[in-house]
């Protein structure tokens, strides 16, 4: 497929945690991280998009993925919704045991969790095994950014578990945080995903054929008709290289009912991606596609 490998010494471990059966960009961001050398992908975590039935839902798109991909990643149902606060801490999904075990297991890999949706998952583990927020790197596609930010429109990740957001922001765990005004950039048209995407093979043919599907429900209303973004695809950019847009260091956000942001300076400190290499995103998940699914004549 490629024609270059990483060395060990530069891979990392990643643990994918996805509402992939929500939208349409989950699809695009799990291929991406499966095609990517660098990262060691030990499991994909199936995430609740608080509806009932959505984490079989996440996890039966994840199945169809690695189908496609004919790739084996061992895949993990989560939290089946936000978490309740009289809750046994130490009753957690499979997919919160599966990140406690691999952050407690001892590898010279750094272990990054790259989180698509609702951050319940992490959550759970944390509150279960509080020691592994040492351990382990997460990386957030959420909230509306530092500061006193008034939501613009109901952040979907955040909004779908506020006192997950809470718990995950406020508990000192390394993070980094891909906000809405950041990951609602990184476009690209439906004419482009047939040209260059739905060629290649089964899975490129079922990333259009979701997109599609999707941009044509009534759920996606909000779309502009033609494009879309692949928000999701940062979390796999930043942990590929972290250079690949601008950050700050700041206060993590608290995150209100409504998912607007509200400063607190008592708040650990986060890395805020400001700005993300969109023609880096896509240049780099679209080359890796084709080379590993040459386009069909």
């Amino acid at each position: 497929m490629l024609h270059f490998d990483v060395p060990d010494e530069k891979k990392i471990r990643v643990i994918i945690d996805t509402d992939a059966a929500c939208e349409a960009d989950d699809p695009f961001a799990i291929v991406h991280a499966l095609l990517s050398p660098r990262l060691i992908v030990r499991g994909i975590a199936a995430t609740h998009f608080h509806e009932a039935g959505s984490v079989q839902r996440s996890y039966d798109e994840i199945l169809t993925i690695l189908r496609a991909m004919k790739r084996e990643v061992p895949v993990f149902m989560g939290e089946e919704g936000p978490l309740a606060d009289d809750a046994d801490p130490a009753q957690v999904s499979p997919a919160a045991d599966f990140l406690i075990e691999e952050a407690m297991r001892e590898d010279p890999h750094p272990l990054f969790v790259l989180c698509q949706g609702a951050i319940t998952n992490v959550a759970a583990a944390m509150r279960k095994r509080p020691e592994i927020r040492e351990r382990v790197t997460v990386v957030w596609i959420g909230t509306h950014g530092a500061g006193d930010i008034r939501a613009p429109f109901r952040e979907f990740n955040a909004g779908n578990d506020v006192a997950s957001a809470n718990a995950v922001l406020k508990s000192g765990v390394k993070l980094w945080l891909v906000p809405s005004s950041v990951y609602t950039t990184i476009t690209i048209g439906l004419a482009e995903i047939e040209e260059r995407i739905a060629p290649c093979g089964e899975i490129g043919r079922h990333l259009f054929d979701n997109m599609v599907a999707y941009n044509n429900s009534p759920l996606a209303g909000w779309t502009q008709g033609e494009s879309w973004s692949l928000g999701d695809s940062p979390a796999v950019a930043v942990t590929l290289n972290p250079g690949c847009g601008r950050f700050r260091e700041a206060h993590a956000p608290m995150v209100e009912e409504d998912t607007s942001s509200r400063s607190d300076e008592t708040m650990p400190m986060v890395r805020v991606y400001e700005q993300i290499d969109s023609r880096y995103v896509l240049g780099d998940f679209i080359s890796k596609l084709r080379l590993a699914f040459p386009p069909e004549a």
